[in-house]
């Protein structure tokens, strides 16, 4: 069974509105309604087992709502790959409520099932059954899915004797003896098959049109896929474009960095080409809306999507994700830090490593370090930053490292200073602006994470006013390295985590730079870079291996030519590369 079966979902969601409308006009009491349109949203959401066993409940009471419930509940099994189960639902469907209306979509879904499980001659027969004119426009979608994957010569002339203007059967054919046979009367098969439909072809792919606004992506337009090598590859990116509000010369708008990642995602299209690899791609204006992201993933369209960067925001995601893993499609997630995104979804990658890796690696540092066993931990006060320093202190922790302190600090140099707790136990903390406060413990280091790029030198400050004079390993957003003297990163051992480091000095940098700056004639943001990677990295892996689901043992960069640090995917959905870096002869360097 294929795991890219969502050409029929396309009409799910546009038979979900019709459905509910149709129902709502029936008499029926106020709690089946309920009951039902509680069921029908956890498929949608995609809690197909709940769902089912709710809907199970409806058609038991064989009312009014118990042939839409069944067909729900076989559409749930559906999506579940659990085939059989769907099967047996609409066949029990089709002979209970022989005359609901709507019984085309149970037997466009029927026919759908019989080509999942290789039943190709009864999955025709059903659809010889379907009337319904927009279901008609399907069926060929549905075909060209299916038939060219049969290898068996004399089952397909048979389909092709039983079915002779059906186009897409005389295709494969034609296309399977040229492959496997060299009999005179099948070849004579084959000219006459191909004077009636012409010569079997690979799918022609769209590329993006030039963007009617400048430096806005267009709403994309896909290709129907048939069975078709892997020539090229569709990728879906799914951003928070706005277009509907989109001014290009408005420059500090708030969703800047989506068209800055697209940008670079671009770039990287440009420069796979060179590389033999064609990538299309198709943008999605998808902001935080469910619903959209639903409609979205259930187009015909979509499902010849190879690889989905987004969406950023959690609902959209959630959907995006399931489809994801239930189609085989890679789904990775460009900006997010968070580990439960993949946790469980072996289709989903996180571009960025995640809190945990972040302090896995800079407690490895620590050990590196030597020293003293105890920490102080401190953090700003964003959310990100007190789940960097949770993280840090269980890591920590299992090391056997001794926590002296952990605390929210904010403020200036002296209320950080103030807050501080770093003496011995027993000994009096007095604030520092009122006497000199007790002797501070011998720290083997501090660790700080803060997104606020004023607070480093605060805590810097902080920490000399009390005279503590271990390393210090901090998060890199929490300085500002353009209004930061190199004083200040000259002060103590100090240790950078630092995610989104770039070394300017570096040729595929200086390169990437020089063109950016010529096409957009400005310099390229962070995000122009992280874009510009992601997409470099997994479209050379498609090229190579097609990123199947626990196949990590090369997934890993493999080359320099990468503006950010590489992606390391070899132990987890997570990537690995957590650059750490110092202060060293006037500029940042990587250290590990």
């Amino acid at each position: 069974m294929t795991t890219k079966s969502c050409w029929y979902k396309g009409g799910s969601i546009y038979l979900l509105l019709w459905l509910m409308a149709r129902v709502a006009t029936a008499q029926i009491a106020p709690d089946a309604q309920k009951r039902y349109n509680a069921a029908v949203k956890l498929l949608q959401a995609g809690n197909y087992e709940r769902a089912k066993t709710d809907l199970n409940a409806i058609i038991l009471q064989r009312g009014p709502l118990a042939p839409y419930a069944s067909y729900y509940y076989a559409l749930a099994a559906f999506r579940q790959k659990n085939i059989s189960q769907a099967r047996l639902m609409l066949l029990q469907l089709m002979e209970v409520f022989t005359d609901w209306r709507k019984m085309d979509e149970a037997r466009y879904l029927l026919a759908a099932s019989y080509m999942e499980l290789g039943q190709y001659e009864e999955a025709l027969k059903v659809s010889q059954l379907i009337s319904d004119s927009g279901l008609l426009t399907q069926l060929p979608k549905l075909e060209q899915n299916f038939i060219p994957r049969i290898t068996d010569l004399d089952r397909l002339k048979k389909l092709n004797k039983a079915y002779p203007s059906n186009r897409t059967i005389g295709l494969a054919l034609i296309d399977l003896i040229q492959r496997k046979s060299s009999d005179k009367d099948d070849l004579e098969l084959s000219d006459q098959l191909t004077n009636r439909f012409g010569v079997p072809g690979l799918a022609t792919a769209t590329t993006q049109p030039t963007p009617s606004t400048a430096g806005a992506p267009n709403r994309p337009s896909m290709p129907a896929r048939t069975n078709r090598p892997k020539g090229y590859y569709n990728v879906a990116v799914m951003f928070p474009f706005r277009l509907d509000g989109f001014e290009n010369d408005k420059r500090g708008r708030s969703n800047r960095y989506a068209y800055d990642l697209y940008t670079g995602i671009k770039m990287a299209k440009a420069k796979l080409q060179e590389e033999g690899i064609t990538v299309n791609l198709f943008a999605y204006d998808l902001d935080n809306d469910p619903n959209k992201a639903l409609e979205v993933v259930n187009s015909p369209a979509f499902a010849q999507t190879d690889l989905i960067i987004g969406p950023l925001y959690v609902e959209p995601n959630r959907i995006a994700s399931a489809y994801a893993n239930q189609n085989g499609i890679l789904l990775l997630n460009p900006m997010a830090t968070s580990s439960e995104l993949v946790m469980n979804q072996p289709m989903s990658y996180l571009a960025q490593p995640s809190l945990n890796q972040q302090a896995w690696k800079a407690a490895a540092q620590a050990n590196n370090l030597g020293g003293s066993r105890k920490v102080a931990i401190y953090f700003g006060t964003s959310r990100k930053d007190s789940l960097l320093a949770q993280a840090y202190l269980d890591e920590v922790r299992q090391q056997r490292y001794q926590v002296v302190d952990f605390r929210k600090v904010t403020g200036n140099a002296q209320s950080i200073a103030d807050a501080m707790v770093l003496t011995a136990p027993g000994s009096k903390t007095l604030p520092i602006s009122t006497t000199t406060p007790a002797a501070p413990i011998s720290l083997g280091h501090i660790f700080f994470a803060s997104s606020n790029e004023n607070d480093g030198a605060r805590l810097l400050d902080a920490l000399s006013r009390r005279k503590v004079n271990a390393p210090l390993i901090a998060t890199a957003s929490s300085f500002d390295f353009y209004r930061n003297s190199a004083n200040t990163f000259n002060r103590r051992d100090l240790y950078l985590v630092y995610p989104d480091f770039i070394d300017a000095s570096r040729e595929p940098v200086v390169e990437f730079e020089e063109q950016y700056l010529e096409k957009r004639h400005t310099i390229p943001s962070v995000f122009a870079s992280e874009g510009y990677d992601m997409m470099l990295f997994f479209g050379r892996q498609l090229a190579r291996n097609g990123l199947q689901p626990g196949n990590h043992a090369s997934l890993r960069s493999d080359t320099d030519d990468y503006l950010l640090s590489g992606f390391d995917y070899t132990q987890s959905n997570e990537n690995q590369v957590v650059p750490i870096v110092k202060y060293e002869d006037g500029r940042l360097v990587k250290i590990n």
